[in-house]
C-alpha cells in the first residue's frame, strides 16, 4: 500500500515538490556558506519524492545551532517552501482522492519551516523503537 501511496503522491505532488528543494538546494551551494541548508534542501527533496514509509524525528543532540539555523532557513527558504506545501495541499483537497494527500502537503509545510535538527528515519525502526516522537509520519 506504500508503494501506490508513494506513487500516487509522486505524480500528484511530490515532484513539483521535491523540485522547489532542488532549487533552494542549489542555491544554497551556489552562496558556499550556506552549504549545510543545500544538504538538508536536497535531504528534503529525497523526503518529498517518497514520503511513505518514513517519518521525520527531533534529533535529540541538536541544540542551540540548530535553533539559529532554523530562523536562517525560515528566512530565505522556509517560507516559500511552506507556501508551494499549503498551495498544493489546496489544490489536492480540490479532489476527494487528493484529500489525503493534501493533508499530508500541509503536515510537510510545518517541516518546510523549520526543517533543521530533525532526521528522517523509516517508519519500521520508528515502530520497532516503540517510539511515538514522530513529528511528520507517513504510514
Amino acid at each position: 500500500m506504500r508503494t501506490v501511496g508513494n506513487i500516487l503522491w509522486l505524480v500528484l505532488a511530490g515532484l513539483w515538490l521535491a523540485i522547489g528543494y532542488v532549487l533552494a538546494g542549489i542555491v544554497c551551494f551556489i552562496l558556499i556558506i550556506t552549504i549545510p541548508f543545500g544538504i538538508a534542501s536536497f535531504r528534503m527533496a529525497r523526503y518529498a519524492l517518497w514520503p511513505y514509509g518514513r517519518s521525520v524525528v527531533r534529533r535529540p543532540t541538536s541544540g542551540a545551532m540548530s535553533a539559529i539555523g532554523n530562523v536562517i532557513w525560515f528566512v530565505l527558504f522556509g517560507w516559500w517552501l511552506a507556501l508551494e506545501h499549503v498551495l498544493a495541499g489546496l489544490l489536492l483537497c480540490l479532489t476527494i482522492i487528493g484529500i489525503p494527500f493534501g493533508i499530508a502537503c500541509f503536515k510537510m509545510a510545518g517541516l518546510a519551516l523549520f526543517p533543521l535538527g530533525k532526521q528522517i528515519v523509516p517508519t519500521s525502526e520508528l515502530q520497532a523503537a516503540g517510539a511515538q516522537d514522530a513529528v511528520v509520519s507517513f504510514g
